[in-house]
């Protein structure tokens, strides 16, 4: 395989937006036929609803059909187990499953056929290879194996002829030993364990840029991978490039990830049909806007998911990309509908503090939201952060300017405490940066 080529796909990943747009409502037509004649759920629920898969002349005609959730889908699992009714394939046709994790509820499933499975491996080669991953690479896969799916993601960077190394969730002792003895040069994880990660190797002597041969860094699974100030310190770290991708276990691994221009995550438009709606009155956003985003798979035919409501607030954008790219982009995830703040009537995402805090070099880049109603059944925000220095002697001044920031940019006031460094505990997989004390007060 040639290592100089641009493109994994050439003629899909360059194709016009007209050309996107025909490709996904034949695509569509298709998949919507199959989860109707095929899914009891949907025959069922389709029928209730009213419509019918003929009735797709137009993209927009699928805004005619229910969404589907979270809760459906386990409501539905628990009452016809093990896959639940929306699955639209016999079972001997199911070769893998991946689950969520349960941590909301019971775990679903997402199952798998053949074709599925090698659909999903050939655009994960291909979502590598526009973040400049190359058969010469030494790829240390170091995301979790057991029934996660970003376990299997590993095996698109071997399809691309990478070498890999399937490390999984060790502690990060022996992962540092795995990419030193290795020579690895690309990595995927979460964007807070890159960070816990650089820094504990900083304090056990570990020179990231002499000492280890990181050139790329694949990070998912929270909002901070799409934040530029984040991704910015963690190269600063580690002297690496970070890549940002989006997937869900219940499509698979990446829908989305960045190319080596890195302004947004492209989408996998072959794959599923992207709708970012606001999340009140579930009409579409304008580009650049915040909306949740609600995706329908256009392929997977061993559990179609028509109108997936994600929870996911994020923003994108048609724009061409200057590599070349013509899928349309994510342009950030802003944060979950369930860690939206409202304080004072403004929306606050984590995600908005994250970005103050990364950017102030004189802050860790650790922090933590902290939530309380006062006795006038008013919220209160309080924020910490770490300051690098051991010394306290600028902290009012820090305090100062982050509230300032934090004001000029999402218009919230909130207390800002400064606390030393080290203070907050750090997060070796998906960061909690929320801490809810409302339903404390008047219980």
């Amino acid at each position: 395989m040639t290592t100089d080529r641009q493109y994994w796909a050439e003629k899909l990943e360059t194709q016009s937006r007209a050309e996107w747009r025909a490709l996904k409502l034949d695509l569509l037509q298709k998949h919507l036929q199959h989860a109707y004649q095929q899914s009891p759920f949907y025959k069922r629920s389709f029928d209730e609803t009213g419509v019918h898969p003929a009735q797709v002349k137009t993209l927009d005609d699928i805004r005619r059909f229910p969404f589907i959730d979270k809760k459906i889908m386990r409501d539905r699992q628990i009452a016809v187990p093990p896959f639940g009714d929306l699955v639209a394939v016999p079972e001997r046709d199911i070769v893998y499953i991946s689950a969520s994790s349960g941590s909301t509820g019971v775990p679903t499933a997402s199952p798998f056929t053949t074709q599925d499975f090698d659909a999903w491996m050939d655009y994960e080669a291909r979502q590598f290879w526009s973040s400049g991953l190359r058969p010469n690479d030494r790829y240390c896969h170091s995301l979790n194996f057991s029934l996660f799916i970003g376990g299997p993601c590993v095996l698109g960077a071997q399809k691309l002829g990478a070498l890999c190394i399937h490390a999984g969730t060790v502690p990060s002792d022996r992962l540092l030993t795995i990419i030193r003895q290795f020579q690895a040069t690309a990595i995927w994880t979460t964007p807070s364990y890159a960070w816990y990660l650089g820094e504990t190797a900083t304090k056990e002597g570990v020179d990231l840029k002499k000492d280890l041969n990181i050139k790329r860094i694949f990070v998912a699974g929270e909002p901070g991978g799409s934040i530029p100030e984040t991704r910015q310190r963690i190269e600063g770290l580690w002297g690496a490039s970070v890549y940002d991708y989006y997937g869900l276990s219940d499509i698979f691994g990446s829908c989305a990830g960045m190319c080596e221009e890195k302004h947004g995550l492209h989408w996998a438009e072959d794959h599923i049909l992207v709708e970012v709606l606001n999340p009140e009155t579930q009409e579409p956003v304008r580009e650049g806007e915040r909306g949740e985003l609600v995706l329908t798979t256009l392929k997977k035919s061993a559990r179609p998911l028509i109108r997936f409501r994600t929870g996911d607030i994020v923003s994108f954008t048609e724009a061409p990309c200057a590599c070349g790219r013509t899928s349309q982009r994510m342009l950030g995830t802003h944060g979950r509908l369930d860690d939206m703040l409202i304080i004072k009537g403004v929306n606050i995402f984590p995600s908005d503090v994250e970005a103050i805090a990364r950017k102030d070099h004189a802050l860790t880049g650790e922090y933590r939201l902290i939530v309380e109603r006062d006795e006038s059944h008013l919220d209160r925000l309080t924020i910490e952060v770490e300051r690098v220095s051991t010394d306290p002697a600028a902290d009012a001044e820090l305090a100062r300017r982050f509230s300032a920031h934090l004001k000029g940019v999402t218009g919230v006031s909130a207390k800002v405490t400064i606390l030393p460094p080290d203070t907050l505990p750090r997060a070796t997989h998906k960061a909690k940066r929320i801490e809810d004390r409302r339903q404390h007060l008047w219980s």
